[in-house]
């Protein structure tokens, strides 16, 4: 979608957009009432500091509805558009049965942990990437998780919204 027609579009199919990018409803309205943006910039801009305003509530709620790293069936709860962006970001994942067998592992380990499941901004990370990634976070402690993985949902809705917008 363009800009143009980003800042002329019926708030209802604004709603459907924001919400491929992350399921925070109280985001979508604020972006939605902030119309128009003169750049593709400023509307990046403004997402992203009302990014930083998301309640623990809102990122847990938001989780719900993500699929774990690595695992294809849960795709099958997510629209077509979702499905879509969730497919690239995860494409440098390799899935054979020894990488699917250690990201289930540690996605268990991660959830048995903290209590939710393991974020990451996979777009343009490899396997061996993400589970070096997985490791290290498990050394974390919930307060640092917590804020690591609100950085993580932010930097995904901003690269979805980014690609939904052309300038």
């Amino acid at each position: 979608m363009f800009l143009a027609e980003f800042n002329q579009a019926p708030p209802e199919q604004l709603k459907t957009l924001l919400k491929n990018c992350v399921h925070i409803q109280a985001w979508a309205e604020k972006i939605i009432s902030n119309r128009p943006y003169s750049t593709k910039a400023s509307l990046l801009e403004y997402a992203e500091q009302l990014s930083q305003m998301w309640s623990w509530q809102e990122i847990l709620a938001a989780l719900a509805t993500h699929p774990k790293i690595g695992e294809r069936r849960a795709k099958k709860q997510l629209n077509a558009k979702e499905q879509d962006f969730s497919s690239k970001e995860q494409a440098g994942i390799s899935l054979d049965e020894l990488t699917q067998q250690a990201l289930l592992q540690g996605n268990l380990d991660y959830e048995q942990k903290f209590g939710f499941i393991f974020l990451i901004k996979a777009a343009g990370l490899s396997s061996d990437e993400i589970l070096k990634k997985l490791h290290e976070r498990l050394q974390n402690d919930l307060a640092i998780e917590k804020t690591i993985v609100h950085e993580q949902l932010a930097a995904i809705a901003l690269l979805r919204l980014s690609q939904e917008i052309q300038a």
